[in-house]
């Protein structure tokens, strides 16, 4: 019993002194709680007040009354935090693997989405490609395919990747009997309304003014002689002036004398010429002169196609703008042209569709040269006119259209910042001997340059198309996002009259 006593005053007191050494644990960690939150308040105080000079063992009163707000003392003091906690080697190669680390990430993302979509479309297997093929064949989905042969010259479109298909293409081999052959491509932007008027109306205009001159001369009448041949006809003067300055000529009688024609048949059809800038419509502008028949010949009597062209395109431009105003459209197109007749072979250009010829050496010739924004000519003529060229993803005027020349594009034509003005190449077959010549639009051109299209259909003219078809698919799956339609004439054919007769010495 007595053990047994002494064992428990034993274990009071070891009791006792457990709880005397709880308690001062914590006393003592209420102290150190206490100095930490007196150090955090010291540290935010300095970081947001500065000592006015008072001295630290000062009274409370006269302690906050010394604080002033000092911005400089915080800057201070959150510089040296930085240069503690952030600037430490550890942290910055830490922060460098992990920025590196985020970059090739996003360029890995990128990039494989680049290379699996371009995959995708030139290696796909042969399945997805037949599908594809059917889809361009398929006249039931919005007809995404168009094509025509006529003689030697074959033509073939998509719509590619585009959510219309806004080109439109015009073969016609002989115009109405008359031995002129006429092509054209037409690139509209910005809606279809541009590009049909073009196809419709200044196709029409054209085909018509070749009709009537032929006619003339058919008849017997070429416009007179080499230096002072007088205007077949006007709209102004009296009916007996216009019936002596009517010459019965031929082209070598140019050069000589001429004998004066009455025949009243012949003067109706005079009588009945329209002027090429006439519309029925009433016009707001001021009426255009009527073009004298006469200024379409040259001193030998041969036609100026190339003043034809010029004349019909700006007409024709000046009505499309007047009828896109009146419905708001303001759609727009390029135009190319190309008239053949006999030898001669006249390209009349507007924007950035383009012709190439090959030659009997197999070279690319150029038939036309785009009409850009960022060429040295065109984008002194925009600046000059107050406007500017900008660069987005291509360079564009006013930041808008790609293409510095166009047909329609109203708004930008009433600032003179895009003109309908074509440039005229004339080639003497004869000195080439052509194998074939492309017509294109950009959607073409933004794949292939011209050595690679020649090369491409040179392996191709073979094919029933003459490589058409071929060269349009190919540029679609190179990845061209605009409409494609190419034209391809082929000269080995033997259709064309310079190709059956000898050359003249």
């Amino acid at each position: 019993m007595a053990v047994v006593g002494r064992l428990h005053n034993l274990d009071n007191g070891c009791v006792k002194g457990k709880s005397e050494k709880q308690k001062m644990e914590d006393e003592l960690d209420d102290k150190i709680i206490y100095q930490t939150y007196m150090s955090h308040m010291k540290i935010m105080s300095r970081m947001a007040w500065g000592s006015g000079g008072g001295g630290a063992g000062g009274g409370g009163g006269a302690g906050m009354s010394s604080m002033s707000f000092s911005p400089v003392a915080m800057a201070s003091y959150v510089g040296r935090l930085f240069r503690a906690y952030v600037l430490k080697p550890e942290i910055l190669i830490f922060g460098v693997v992990i920025f590196v680390l985020f970059i090739y990430l996003h360029s890995v993302d990128v990039w494989s989405r680049n290379v699996l979509g371009k995959l995708q479309q030139t290696l796909g297997s042969q399945r997805t490609k037949e599908k594809r093929l059917n889809l361009f064949n398929s006249g039931d989905l919005e007809r995404a395919s168009w094509e025509l042969k006529v003689g030697p010259v074959s033509a073939y479109a998509v719509q590619g990747r585009r959510a219309k298909m806004e080109d439109r293409f015009v073969i016609n081999d002989d115009i109405n009997g008359t031995g002129v052959a006429l092509f054209a491509v037409f690139d509209g932007h910005g809606g279809e309304f541009a590009a049909n008027y073009a196809k419709d109306k200044l196709v029409k205009n054209l085909t018509d003014k070749v009709v009537e001159i032929k006619k003339l001369i058919q008849g017997g009448t070429v416009v007179g002689e080499a230096e002072k041949c007088e205007d077949v006809t006007t709209t102004y003067g009296s009916a007996a002036q216009r019936r002596k300055s009517f010459k019965k000529t031929t082209t070598d009688e140019c050069m000589g004398g001429t004998t004066e024609i009455t025949d009243a048949e012949i003067l109706n059809k005079l009588e009945s010429l329209r002027p090429i800038t006439r519309e029925a419509k009433p016009s707001k502008e001021p009426p255009q002169k009527a073009v004298p028949i006469k200024s379409y010949f040259d001193n030998t009597g041969t036609i100026d196609y190339g003043k034809l062209l010029t004349d019909q395109v700006l007409a024709a431009d000046r009505l499309l703008v007047e009828a896109a105003k009146k419905t708001l459209d303001i759609a727009g197109t390029t135009a190319l042209i190309a008239i053949l007749e006999g030898s001669k072979l006249i390209v009349a250009n507007v924007g950035d569709s383009r012709g190439v010829m090959c030659d009997g050496r197999g070279n690319a010739i150029p038939m036309s040269f785009d009409h850009k924004p960022q060429q040295m000519r065109e984008r002194k003529r925009i600046r000059e006119a107050g406007g500017f060229v900008t660069f987005n993803g291509v360079w564009r005027v006013a930041g808008i259209l790609a293409t510095s020349r166009a047909l329609g594009d109203y708004p930008l034509k009433d600032k003179k910042l895009v003109i309908a003005d074509p440039d005229i190449l004339t080639f003497e077959l004869r000195d080439h001997r052509p194998m074939f010549a492309i017509l294109a639009s950009d959607g073409l051109w933004d794949t292939f340059s011209n050595e690679e299209a020649v090369a491409f259909i040179k392996e191709r003219l073979h094919e029933p198309d003459y490589g058409a078809k071929s060269i349009t698919l190919q540029a679609y799956y190179r990845g061209s996002l605009d409409n494609i339609t190419v034209i391809v004439i082929n000269f080995k054919e033997n259709a064309f009259s310079y190709q059956k007769t000898k050359p003249s010495a």
